[in-house]
């Protein structure tokens, strides 16, 4: 306090030196000495005390903060054009880390940052490898590191959401974490990606936020990463499963997920854990089905309906132990789980009259399992790692329906 006050006191003179032009008499313990100080050394020394001053505050407000550890892995937020006068073309995964996050000096308002690399690639090119490291490296660090408040993670949009639900599945830690991204490059006319990236900081630094699972943070709007779909390569593109906004004061959280995530869930990596190789087909009209020199350990299904063709090659398939998961195109459906018949039901048979002889009618008649309000990619995810822990269709049933 003493230092403050002089320094401030010291200022006040300062002003009168330059208002006044005049020389300073200086009063010591109550003798009258004439020190003739030159205006410029003692507003130097001013505000040196000032800057120390300021400095000692800033420090003390820093270990206020929360720290938010920023790990990127690429993509558009990361992106720089080739042709200024093209947005189209530009390279995603180019800026690093600390440029990302030095970019965005508003950052430091809400969280210590601190900033790690994972990657520096388009998200398409992310692979369940990739998945495995990621969900890993983020489980440590928030393990490891009391002080740390989230993570938020740096991530190329096309498979963004993807990516959520296997951290929302596998991360061990009820600490938020938060993936964002951008749908215009960093060196766009209209870069979406800082604003972006602060919203996300402050949505991860919020004690609000905690035991919420793995979220996405875009536009402003908070999004479970079990229900949150890309809908279209835009600004807003982002839809469903929305728990929260990012307003004026900070996050606004309106839910919490209801199904297992994160530390709640079933689903514990270790260094031996591996994914299943889980093939995802869609059907269509005229479809005629899958063939296979290799079968995959499993597969997912994007269909609103399959013809007789689909039907009778991937019983084929489901016979020899593959399991087959259906799931809506866009997620946005409940079906029903049948049980296993001995034999086609006659509702199944009546609409393939012309199939009547086909000896692939022969036999038990599986009905997939049923994908519940997942999309067909999150489906497959979740077979992935179902796989690693049973093949047995009574537990695969559990699962789906549990998750």
């Amino acid at each position: 306090m003493f230092w403050c006050f002089y320094a401030s006191t010291l200022s006040v003179w300062i002003c009168n030196f330059c208002r006044f032009k005049l020389q300073i008499l200086i009063t010591f313990y109550g003798m009258n000495m004439n020190f003739r100080i030159p205006v410029s050394r003692l507003a130097a020394f001013t505000l040196g005390l000032l800057l120390a001053a300021a400095q000692a505050q800033a420090a003390d407000n820093e270990n206020d903060l929360p720290v938010v550890l920023v790990i990127a892995t690429g993509g558009t937020i990361a992106g720089v054009q080739e042709d200024p006068d093209d947005p189209e073309r530009y390279r995603a995964g180019t800026l690093s880390a600390d440029q990302i996050t030095a970019s965005v000096p508003a950052l430091t308002e809400h969280a210590v940052i601190e900033a790690e690399q994972f990657s520096n690639i388009p998200s398409p090119q992310i692979m369940p490898a990739d998945w495995l490291r990621l969900s890993r490296l983020v489980t440590e660090r928030l393990q490891a590191r009391d002080d740390i408040a989230g993570i938020v993670i740096t991530h190329g949009t096309d498979r963004m959401e993807e990516t959520a639900f296997f951290l929302h599945l596998t991360v061990d830690s009820d600490k938020p974490v938060a993936l964002v991204g951008a749908q215009h490059p960093a060196t766009h006319r209209s870069p979406d990606g800082p604003a972006n990236l602060l919203a996300a900081v402050r949505t991860v630094a919020s004690p609000e936020a905690l035991d919420r699972g793995v979220m996405l943070v875009m536009d402003e709007r908070i999004l479970s990463a079990r229900e949150v779909r890309k809908d279209y390569p835009r600004v807003g593109g982002f839809a469903q499963g929305q728990i929260g906004v990012v307003g004026h004061d900070g996050p606004e959280f309106l839910y919490r997920p209801s199904r297992p995530h994160t530390h709640r869930s079933g689903f514990k990596l270790t260094d031996n854990t591996t994914l299943a190789d889980v093939d995802m087909l869609i059907t269509y009209s005229g479809g005629m089905g899958p063939r296979y020199d290799t079968l995959p350990a499993g597969i997912v299904l994007a269909t609103t309906g399959s013809t007789c063709e689909e039907s009778l090659a991937l019983q084929v398939i489901a016979r020899k132990g593959v399991p087959i998961v259906a799931a809506f195109p866009t997620g946005q459906s409940v079906r029903r789980l049948r049980p296993i018949e001995e034999s086609a039901p006659e509702w199944v048979r009546e609409p393939c009259a012309r199939l009547a002889d086909d000896p692939r009618w022969e036999g038990r008649w599986i009905f997939p399992l049923p994908a519940r309000v997942l999309t067909p990619q999150k489906a497959r995810i979740l077979l992935m790692l179902a796989l690693s822990q049973s093949n047995s269709r009574d537990e695969l049933e559990e699962i789906f329906q549990r998750y």
